[in-house]
């Protein structure tokens, strides 16, 4: 697979919220862009709070912006705040340095695009997106700390 479709955009979508309904997650939002940062697809279960959409897609154009998962960008907000401050100005806000947003690589390791998961814990939405893009048999980079 050389480019993220419609279809597994939504099979990855439908699996994060399937996941988090089997683990009593509170109500997420699921956003899957492709490699240029573009939305494909964009879910927000019943009784998610008004941002989630903007949150979701936020942590998902960081990871792609950055080229590394949001659980590094957060690390990285840490240990570095006013560079991750200065690249989400450059941004326009739309950088949510905090785990949920997950690279998409093919088997190669080529990154397809990006998902990004708000409405739980940043584990718990990070935990839904991995296990759903892995689900469709491609690789989940959401980086981690050592």
């Amino acid at each position: 697979m050389s480019v993220l479709n419609l279809h597994t955009a939504t099979t990855i979508s439908n699996r994060a919220l399937a996941v988090g309904r089997e683990i009593s997650a509170a109500p997420l939002t699921v956003a899957v862009l492709d490699a240029g940062g573009h939305l494909i697809s964009l879910q927000r279960e019943d009784g998610a709070s008004l941002l989630r959409p903007q949150i979701a897609i936020a942590k998902a154009w960081g990871a792609l912006a950055l080229g590394k998962g949001s659980r590094l960008i957060a690390a990285d907000a840490q240990q570095r705040p006013a560079f991750i401050g200065a690249v989400n100005n450059l941004a326009g806000g739309n950088l949510v340095p905090a785990p949920g947003g997950v690279l998409i690589r093919d088997q190669q390791g080529v990154v397809l695009g990006a998902i990004g998961i708000t409405g739980d814990t940043s584990d718990i939405d990070e935990r839904c997106a991995i296990a759903a893009v892995e689900s469709v048999g491609l690789l989940a980079d959401g980086g981690s700390v050592a």
